[in-house]
């Protein structure tokens, strides 16, 4: 799969802001794109790609809505524009976002890579397996799934089992369900580009980099 340039991932939040500053009301996400927002865009757009755009306040940083695809069933823009609208609309853990709200928020697009199956005998194979900064997990089991983006564990200073208790958890599960049999692992990458002040600069976050010591436990 492609690998995003600096400029692409501007690209990419310039799609994720355009759909923000559009009339939420009454268009749904890629009706917010038009031709020339398109004709502006590179060939990787046109891949279908998994993609999470992440909405935070600014600059405290807290949450404000996080939506997306885990799977490749888009084209890329379509992907950013629906994520973006289902993040300020439809997250259920929060009130829709305001247009008032727009110009205090920071976005933040995931690309994601293919979810690749972590084949594991034991919760010590499982362990090993994982590495904080480079991996997103998914996990599946008991009628319930969870996701959580690779750069949650190292915002959060987790180290191994901290990231699988809390995927866990994220799917409804309790913290240590990852010991016990039944449930399937999936890990993916992802390209985080995330705007520093709304509307602002854009930066590609290196999360493995950022990994605090005990993150890289």
């Amino acid at each position: 799969m492609s690998t995003a340039t600096l400029e692409e991932g501007r690209l990419a939040i310039g799609l994720a802001r355009k759909v923000l500053t559009s009339d939420l009301d009454s268009s749904y996400g890629p009706d917010l794109l038009s031709s020339e927002d398109r004709a502006a865009l590179t060939p990787l757009f046109k891949e279908k790609r998994g993609v999470f755009v992440t909405l935070m306040t600014h600059p405290d940083k807290e949450l404000r809505g996080c939506i997306g695809f885990t799977g490749p069933v888009y084209p890329l823009a379509d992907a950013i524009a629906r994520a973006a609208w289902l993040a300020a609309r439809e997250d259920y853990r929060f009130p829709p976002v305001t247009t008032g709200e727009v110009k205090s928020l920071v976005i933040e697009v995931s690309i994601l890579g293919l979810m690749e199956a972590i084949a594991c005998r034991s919760p010590e194979e499982l362990l090993k397996e994982v590495v904080i900064g480079r991996d997103g997990l998914v996990v599946a089991g008991s009628g319930s799934n969870g996701l959580l983006l690779p750069q949650v564990p190292v915002d959060e200073g987790w180290n191994v089992e901290d990231f699988l208790k809390g995927v866990c958890m994220k799917a409804g599960l309790s913290p240590s369900a990852w010991r016990r049999p039944g449930l399937s692992f999936w890990r993916f990458s992802s390209q985080v580009f995330a705007e520093e002040t709304p509307a602002g600069e854009v930066r590609e976050r290196p999360l493995i980099d950022s990994a605090s010591p005990k993150g890289k436990a």
